[in-house]
């Protein structure tokens, strides 16, 4: 009877002695010598003893299955090929320092010690054949189960067949049905749009005859008024009778003219109620449509998903068909979507190309108003550079006026040179309550606060203005760069203004010339 799961015991394991307590290789070693001798070892437990250490002794873990038992026996019989058995280990009164092994059986399983006590509590007893016999009663417990799971999965996917073609059956019925109802909605709606038409065509011919009518009496009484005047031979009861006629007349056709709003005035709102009980039809319509084309898709997906789950991996031609098809649907949105990203892209380029004639006609405005006078309210402005005044008025303060003229223009094109070094970069970068990053000026630079208390804050603002203004053209090169500005808005000017202003420059120099 041997120990199940397999296991080996190693003997013989050479120990030293440390602190008190004997000492040996980890069993990762002994496990990876025995791998590399091919016997495949899951597991190399060294045996300790609380008092003495390492006990000298190791248990080796195999698989439990059948291969696991062949690489026990492959390890036994490798140590007792070179006499290093369980037996030579036992009748050997000089042991060498070499290992002993043999494979765990009965009287080890059984003895008293450190290997029993291992033995007992990770494994127990069996023979090959109880080990086979227990195999094969798990074999054909499960080929019973698989057969009774085969026989309803059988019985499932032909409950779901049938459920499948109930489902075609009704949704080539509700196509149909639809056909047929877009079909009488059709027929119906064409029928009450040329009702209505020949309605409003009645309408407008007897408004047009009633008006000419009117119109016919009014010339007629007119006709008669005047025959009356040029007779001289009115009759006052005539004259009354023709005026009251008359005014009877207008009063009608007044009345006939408001009749005629409000019929035309209902006419409308008829005509914009059914145009809106058409559009509701539309809509209720559309929606029961897609309500029944979605239910139906919905059934019919989730019976072909279903009917596939079950006959995945039969090897069903259908069946792969259907798939191949549902991979070919993919296929043609994947190319759906690449002509979209190619379109994208064109239209990427197309921007970029756009934008580089814009900034190209921006920078030929920027060469052409470097001739205009800086009076113009557009014109070129030099970011980056430093405006001599604010030193001229902060060198005056301690040099005559011989002397401000020369230290102000010394002083300007050394501060200058600063804003042209790159390595002098006076900005810190701060994050707000949302994380978003900002980069601001350093205010407690060590130049900047130099340069504020010696010469005042109009020098330090032009210093800071300057660059900030380098630093948003070219933070790199830290060179000037001519902008088209709007000098009365403060502002970089648009390509629009510039164009504009040139324009009118062109004019005035016109009129000048005629």
């Amino acid at each position: 009877m041997f120990v199940h799961p397999w296991m080996g015991i190693v003997a013989n394991i050479p120990t030293m002695v440390q602190d008190g307590k004997h000492v040996a290789d980890s069993g990762k070693k002994l496990k990876e010598d025995l791998a590399e001798k091919g016997f495949n070892p899951l597991k190399v437990q060294p045996l300790w003893n609380g008092k003495h250490g390492h006990s000298g002794f190791a248990i080796v873990e195999f698989n439990k299955e059948w291969d696991g038992f062949n690489n026990a026996i492959m390890f036994e019989r490798s140590f007792e090929l070179d006499h290093y058995g369980k037996k030579d280990y036992y009748s050997s009164r000089r042991r060498k320092d070499k290992l002993y092994a043999w494979v765990a059986r009965e009287d080890d399983f059984y003895s008293e010690g450190l290997i029993g006590k291992y033995l007992r509590r990770k494994g127990d007893l069996k023979t090959v054949s109880s080990k086979e016999a227990e195999d094969q009663r798990k074999a054909l417990k499960l080929v019973k189960t698989l057969t009774n799971t085969l026989e309803t999965k059988n019985l499932r996917l032909k409950e779901m067949q049938n459920k499948y073609n109930e489902a075609n059956s009704s949704r080539s019925t509700l196509m149909e049905q639809r056909e047929d109802m877009i079909k009488a909605y059709n027929e119906e709606s064409k029928k009450m749009q040329q009702n209505a038409h020949n309605h409003f065509k009645q309408i407008f011919l007897e408004h047009e005859r009633i008006a000419q009518h009117f119109q016919d009496q009014r010339r007629q009484l007119e006709q008669r008024e005047k025959e009356l005047f040029q007779r001289e031979a009115q009759n006052e009861a005539e004259t009354k009778k023709i005026q009251h006629e008359k005014m009877m007349n207008e009063r009608a056709a007044l009345e006939q003219k408001k009749a005629d709003e409000t019929m035309l005035k209902l006419a409308e709102e008829h005509k914009k109620e059914k145009e809106k009980l058409h559009r509701q039809i539309l809509d209720l319509e559309k929606q029961l449509d897609a309500k029944q084309t979605l239910e139906l898709e919905i059934q019919r997906m989730k019976g072909a998903l279903q009917v596939m789950q079950h006959m995945e991996g039969d090897g069903d031609a259908e069946m792969n068909k259907k798939i191949k098809a549902i991979e070919e649907d993919l296929k043609e949105k994947e190319e759906e979507l690449e002509g979209l990203e190619d379109l994208n892209q064109a239209l990427i380029i197309k921007e970029r190309k756009s934008n580089d004639e814009l900034q190209g006609a921006r920078k030929e405005l920027i060469t052409t108003f470097r001739d205009i006078s800086a009076r113009s309210h557009i014109g070129v402005k030099k970011m980056g550079e430093l405006a001599l005044k604010p030193f001229q008025t902060a060198v005056k303060r301690k040099y005559s006026a011989k002397e401000a003229d020369e230290k102000s223009a010394e002083l300007c094109s050394l501060w200058q040179e600063y804003l042209r070094d790159p390595s002098w970069h006076p900005f810190k970068i701060i994050t707000d309550k949302e994380g978003n990053s900002k980069e601001i000026l350093d205010e407690e630079d060590k130049k900047l606060m130099e340069v504020k208390a010696e010469f005042g804050d109009e020098v330090y603002g032009a210093v800071t203005v300057a660059l900030k203004q380098m630093n948003e053209y070219n933070p790199s090169g830290r060179y000037i760069v001519p902008e088209l500005w709007n000098f009365h808005e403060g502002r970089k000017a648009t390509l629009t203004e510039g164009v504009q202003h040139l324009l009118n420059k062109w004019k005035q120099h016109k009129r000048r010339r005629h």
